[in-house]
């Protein structure tokens, strides 16, 4: 009897392991949509909605979204405070139970231009309320995300970006990803993007598409001429 359940333990493990292996060796894939809605000069709704997926087109990761109220201070620094539910599936090509959170964001966006290109510093501080198979717990982040994008025409342009995650518990720095990408102009309003990145983890890493819609609206009332 001892040993079917060693045996038993061991094809688990074994499953689990495979299972972490080959979600490494595939290329993931992020949809997203982000937007920026302006309603006076200094004030803006930042809205998001991400679905991500360990394969390009299957097995679903997770699905997150934000609601932020912006101020913009002047040309160069503006802030962000927002909520961001989160459902997230914990393991790859197995039954598991979902993850859920519910975030409290602030983020701290600090903006300088070197000739044609710029550069944007976000960092951000996260407030996670998590629930896992029953239990409870709330976890602090910091993030520091530096994105530089750089125009090619009036069209296209290219990024490139880098972020650090700090965790108050357990590791100090348990994430880092690190990307680039190009974005496609439509009009003033619309952009999409298409890019990149790789997801760093201390014992992992994972590779991701992005595929994005990026839309900037303005609400605020025109004078009449």
């Amino acid at each position: 009897m001892k040993k079917v359940i060693l045996l038993c333990g061991l094809s688990l493990l074994f499953a689990k392991t495979q299972a972490q292996e080959s979600s490494e060796k595939k290329l993931g894939a992020w949809f997203m949509y982000n937007g920026s809605h302006k309603v006076s000069d200094q004030f803006s709704l930042k809205t998001m909605a991400h679905y991500r997926y360990f394969e390009t087109t299957s097995e679903f990761q997770q699905s997150i979204y934000r609601l932020g109220l912006n101020y913009t201070a002047n040309k160069n620094f503006n802030f962000t405070l927002g909520i961001s539910p989160v459902k997230t599936d914990t393991q790859y090509q197995s039954p598991s139970e979902f993850a859920t959170e519910f975030r409290i964001y602030e983020d701290i966006n600090w903006n300088s231009h070197f000739t044609k290109l710029k550069l944007r510093h976000r960092f951000r501080f996260e407030h996670r309320f998590i629930e896992l198979q029953g239990d409870k717990f709330t976890e602090n982040w910091v993030r520091y995300d530096l994105n530089a994008t750089y125009p090619l025409s009036k069209t296209w342009s290219v990024y490139a970006f880098n972020e650090i995650f700090v965790n108050f518990k357990g590791e100090v720095v348990p994430q880092n990803w690190t990307g680039a990408g190009v974005l496609y102009t439509l009009n003033s309003n619309l952009k999409l993007k298409v890019g990149y990145f790789n997801q760093k983890f201390k014992n992992s890493s994972f590779n991701r598409l992005q595929l994005g819609i990026i839309l900037n609206t303005d609400f605020r009332k025109k004078e009449i001429q």
